[in-house]
């Protein structure tokens, strides 16, 4: 892309920054795209050459976007997604095939649909299948070649079948309704996802190491029942940060409850999967930006 004073936005320059954005960290933005670090710093040094303006504060331990990087954020997105589509356009009438995507109902609610709607138009022949599944069910069928691609949430340590795609870091939060109270002298009220379940794990094990007690209020099989537990103030849940409705709040330190990892949210691709009509799935969710703040509250 170039600008009317002569500015080129270059689109591999752009999905490095994007890819930063994502991480928050050079090194593993290097690794998820497969390239060096150096290649990732020279990248955003000729990105930001072209801006005429800083997108990044860095130091030893932590990089930030400055205001315009989170501007250019949303541009590079946009710019992704419509190079995304062009050539979508152009090819799609020859990809065709059958390909099997699976996801965790949470991230089914947010504005995913939409993109794999577009997908469908762009690539008519693919006869794509979905299926809605808790991330533990996403991951067992990847691996046993059930599933050509899974969009899936794994935590620090959490072993998968492959390393995947990043598509963003996030981080898991204590949720519940603004006004939440605990009783620091009796036992944390859980509203959980059936077993085995990541979000479930992780409060429970957090918990504990804390020396917290806890108890399981509610058990549900998906995230509308988690919603509708936690909204009727039978518990707390544990949900992603960016997936958080905006009638449900982030329980602050005050709670004395402990501090959860990070939460990665990837895309799995199965080594026997349709090389092509994948690739052209997975361009399709990075390039159209983050698709993971949830369309409603409910």
């Amino acid at each position: 892309m170039q600008t009317e004073d002569g500015a080129v936005y270059d689109p591999e320059q752009l999905r490095t920054f994007v890819a930063v954005t994502q991480t928050l960290s050079f090194t593993r933005a290097a690794e998820s795209l497969g390239i060096r670090q150096p290649t990732v710093s020279q990248h955003i040094k000729r990105l930001e050459e072209a801006v005429g303006r800083p997108l990044f504060l860095r130091d030893t331990r932590s990089v930030t976007l400055t205001s315009d990087g989170e501007a250019m954020a949303g541009f590079a997105r946009d710019i992704l997604a419509a190079q995304e589509r062009a050539v979508g356009w152009f090819t799609g009438s020859r990809l065709k095939g059958r390909l099997r995507f699976g996801v965790t109902d949470d991230l089914a609610l947010t504005p995913l649909p939409r993109i794999l709607r577009d997908f469908r138009q762009l690539y008519p022949r693919i006869d794509l299948e979905l299926a809605v599944l808790q991330n533990d069910s996403l991951i067992r069928r990847i691996e046993s070649g059930h599933l050509d691609v899974a969009f899936v949430k794994r935590s620090a340590g959490m072993p998968t079948p492959t390393r995947g795609q990043l598509v963003r870091r996030d981080h898991l939060v204590w949720v519940g309704t603004d006004g939440t109270r605990l009783d620091p002298e009796l036992p944390v009220p859980l509203v959980v996802y059936q077993a085995p379940s990541l979000s479930r794990a992780v409060s429970v094990q957090a918990l504990e190491k804390a020396g917290r007690r806890s108890r399981i209020t509610c058990t549900v099989r998906g995230v509308n029942g988690v919603l509708a537990a936690v909204r009727a103030g039978l518990g707390i849940a544990v949900m992603a940060r960016t997936l958080t409705p905006a009638d449900l709040v982030e329980l602050p330190p005050s709670h004395g409850l402990p501090k959860l990892p990070h939460l990665d949210l990837v895309l799995l691709t199965h080594k026997a999967a349709p090389a092509e009509a994948a690739k052209a799935l997975t361009s399709a969710i990075l390039a159209s930006g983050s698709p993971l703040k949830p369309v409603t509250g409910g």
